[in-house]
């Protein structure tokens, strides 16, 4: 029986920190199952579905990463996909309080899909998509934090704006 795991969150935008979470994720899990939440209260920067086309590009090399979305309950799309755990990642302390109390909300509303927390690697424990935002509206370079893809969306969308496109 092959073992599913969802990794959710808004990836806005999917960075190196969340492809080195799907690696190890994979360690564990026969699939991973990147679910992109639309978050409309977050404001995002890229549409649902250019995040989709980017996590879908930057995982295509694993074979066993699928790309969705969900609008409702995070435990209803877990067990639509037969899903047996979310995985969250865990960058510093201040993440898990928060985390912890999704998870114990999740876990009264299903049971049976267990969360699983994970560290990312040390390189990628300061990184934040909100972070990689913030320097790249600037013109910051990124090069190394994002897949290319990302890294040459960023660049075409600041630049428009500064241009006022």
């Amino acid at each position: 029986m092959s073992k599913t795991a969802i990794y959710p969150g808004t990836f806005d935008p999917f960075t190196n920190g969340h492809i080195d979470l799907v690696q190890r994720t994979l360690k564990i899990f026969d699939e991973v199952i990147v679910a992109v939440a639309p978050s409309s209260r977050k404001q995002p920067l890229f549409t649902l579905e250019e995040r989709i086309f980017f996590i879908t590009e930057s995982t295509r090399k694993f074979g066993n990463v699928r790309t969705g979305s969900f609008s409702n309950l995070l435990v209803e799309y877990a067990k639509e996909n037969k899903s047996i755990a979310i995985v969250r990642g865990l960058r510093a302390v201040s993440d898990f309080e928060y985390e912890l109390q999704m998870a114990l909300m999740n876990r009264r509303l299903d049971s049976d899909i267990e969360a699983v927390f994970m560290m990312p690697s040390e390189e990628y424990t300061f990184l934040s998509s909100t972070l990689v935002k913030e320097v790249a509206s600037f013109g910051g370079s990124v090069k190394g934090l994002v897949p290319e893809i990302v890294e040459k969306a960023l660049r075409e969308k600041f630049k428009r704006r500064v241009q006022g496109v």
